[in-house]
């Protein structure tokens, strides 16, 4: 897939630690790298195993990864079809402004119809007004009345204990 300067293509196990750079980026920009316990071997491990548990396509320009997007399937019980969810995307704040994200969205919403998906998801931070902008243009509706619900560390250690 080429568009313009950017040509995106399934992640392949020599791109880990470029992804795994802008994963880190990502954290940072979120304000959120203190909670980044990942590695380069895990994230290749996750990605490349027998059983991957997700998959990511990364874009290039000039031979250089400049984004990523790290994905996999989900599960629609009302539709009784798998969903496509976008776990992260993320353009080298260098190359921005120049629709690499939108590429990449569009390139996602293509795997989606290809692989017969019944939904294409992802979250978005509230205070991230660009990004939210863009998906809205591109048709993406947010859900206010949903919320996220996480449970990890230790409070999952305990859930799992709850009788």
């Amino acid at each position: 897939m080429s568009h313009s300067d950017l040509t995106i293509r399934p992640a392949q196990p020599a791109d880990a630690a470029a992804i795994f750079g802008m994963i880190y980026e990502l954290a940072v920009f979120e304000k959120l790298e203190h909670m980044v316990v990942a590695n380069e071997a895990m994230l290749r491990d996750s990605l490349f195993c027998d059983r991957p548990v997700c998959e990511a396509l990364v874009g290039e320009v000039d031979g250089e990864v400049v984004t990523f997007a790290l994905f996999f399937h989900n599960f629609s019980t009302f539709l009784c079809k798998k969903g496509l969810y976008l776990e992260d995307l993320y353009v080298k704040q260098s190359r921005r402004g120049k629709g690499y994200g939108k590429q990449m969205l569009v390139a996602l919403a293509q795997l989606a119809v290809e692989r017969d998906c019944g939904r294409f998801e992802w979250s978005v931070l509230d205070w991230n007004s660009n990004a939210i902008k863009l998906y809205e243009s591109m048709g993406a509706s947010l859900l206010p009345e949903w919320r996220i619900c996480r449970v990890t560390g230790d409070a999952l250690t305990h859930m799992s204990q709850v009788a």
